[in-house]
């Protein structure tokens, strides 16, 4: 019973808790016990940073409401785990993993933990990361951080690749630490640990989800989104996450308004959709998984789909100059009005109190950190505005846009996190799902990339190709 509702459903829980067959208590405390058993012991997966020390009386008080006054919707009692550097103002920190955030109580929750408190979802704890979103320096491994350690992958500790930068709800959904998990993307940083812990992971339209309350990287580039075991529960929480937020210029561009991804669940949505792929993103993949995505191709023919191979796109993208001058302006933004008692406050004086601290802070160094220091933060640079257009006319005009109308596509097709890179800088949303394991059990997921805003499209296509392959698996932890 105990492994059922740990890898049970949204819905399936919800059934459940109407029925009187578990409690929300119940459910967090199993998730706490799954969290005692293998985060800092057993595998040592090092998933979670931090548990939120109100969990189990939230979820009492959310268990009183239902009895006295029904249900909030699909979230209510769901335990979610959150990327840690999104801001929660309770008891926990939002350190980015960062030990000279390691202190930083936020003032405020960021606008999509505001939708999930209102939806009625239990914060159970912040995951891990690798440092700063992976934008700290060259060579930190995925999942590292100063103050956080080490993240482990749940299908093979130590031997596969946990990715990154989200790595911490990344393995922690996959061990079942939580229902449903909350990570950020500027490229590729939901999209890898998704596929590398065998889950479903959403990375959206910028602008469909907020910005507020998140440590940026790129304010071109960032988008929080869902990562989760199941297609549907995917779309269950980025029902929850979509609104307009009046603090972020961004959440005005959507023209849909969707608050209910749940109708695009359907078992047919593959039929006579039109999937791109181009071979050139495939290259240097090992023959193994090139082998999976071949199965994965002829599964969704066998669904329907018209399957348009090769499609042209550009391989060749841009340095992210971008990033660098975007970071310093964003980075420095946030500390401005982060807590007077952090030793921080700048992005200077980060850099300054890593050197200060270099046996803990500087394992791997901080070349990114200081190439955006070298910037001015005004976004003023020729360099920066040149590149910027750059990256738009490259990615969008004359790359995703030109090959969706050459081909008529619904939607491209690539392996793992190999198409972030262009989806990222177009700013445009990319569902990944479970498409098999390797003969030694690594995890490989497909990637679907379609144009702004076509998030129903694609969860309709994801939809399909689970329901009709069912590849994933939980972990052996034991």
């Amino acid at each position: 019973m105990t492994k059922q509702l740990i890898e049970a459903s949204v819905v399936e829980l919800q059934e459940a808790m109407d029925r009187g067959k578990v409690s929300a208590k119940k459910l967090t405390m199993l998730f706490l016990e799954q969290i005692a058993k293998y985060n800092h012991d057993g595998p040592m997966l090092n998933a979670v940073i931090e548990v939120n020390p109100d969990a189990l009386f939230i979820a009492e008080a959310l268990d009183l409401e239902r009895k006295e006054i029904g249900s909030r919707g699909p979230l209510h009692g769901i335990p979610v785990l959150i990327k840690d550097n999104i801001d929660t103002n309770d008891k926990m920190h939002t350190s980015a993993g960062s030990i000279a955030l390691a202190n930083n109580i936020a003032h405020e929750d960021a606008f999509i933990v505001k939708q999930l408190r209102n939806a009625g979802a239990i914060i159970l704890g912040k995951a891990n990361l690798t440092e700063w979103a992976n934008f700290m320096t060259a060579g930190m491994p995925n999942g590292y951080s100063s103050r956080g350690g080490q993240v482990l992958n749940p299908y093979g500790p130590g031997n596969f690749d946990v990715g990154g930068s989200s790595s911490g709800p990344g393995s922690a959904i996959a061990a079942n630490f939580a229902t449903l998990g909350i990570g950020t993307e500027t490229s590729g940083s939901i999209l890898s640990p998704a596929s590398s812990n065998s889950l479903v992971g959403i990375k959206p339209t910028v602008g469909l989800i907020s910005r507020t309350g998140i440590i940026p990287i790129s304010s071109s580039q960032d988008t929080a989104g869902p990562m989760t075991r199941s297609v549907s529960d995917a779309a269950i929480l980025l029902g929850a996450l979509t609104a307009k937020d009046p603090e972020d210029p961004a959440t005005e561009t959507n023209p849909k308004r969707i608050q209910d991804y749940t109708p695009f669940l359907t078992i047919n949505g593959l039929n006579n959709k039109r999937i791109g792929i181009s071979r050139e993103y495939l290259e240097g993949l090992p023959d193994n998984e090139l082998r999976l995505v071949e199965q994965a191709l002829e599964d969704m023919e066998r669904l329907g789909a018209v399957i348009i191979d090769p499609v042209e796109l550009p391989t060749k993208l841009p340095n992210p100059t971008v990033l660098f001058h975007e970071f310093k302006n964003g980075v420095n933004a946030y500390l401005k009005n982060a807590n007077p008692s952090l030793p921080v406050h700048t992005l200077l004086e980060v850099i300054q109190f890593n050197q200060m601290h270099a046996a803990t802070a500087l394992k791997y160094g901080q070349k990114l950190l200081l190439e955006s220091e070298s910037k001015s933060g005004t976004l003023t640079e020729t360099e920066y505005l040149l590149d910027r257009l750059q990256d738009i006319r490259i990615s969008q005009t004359e790359g995703i846009d030109k090959a969706f109308s050459t081909h008529q596509l619904d939607a491209l097709l690539f392996v793992n996190n190999y198409g972030a890179g262009i989806a990222a800088k177009a700013g445009y949303p990319s569902i990944t799902i479970p498409a098999g394991y390797t003969e030694e059990g690594k995890p490989v997921g497909i990637t679907l990339t379609g144009l702004a805003y076509s998030e129903p499209e694609l969860i309709e296509l994801a939809f399909a190709y689970e329901q009709a392959t069912k590849h994933r698996k939980a972990p052996v932890l034991d």
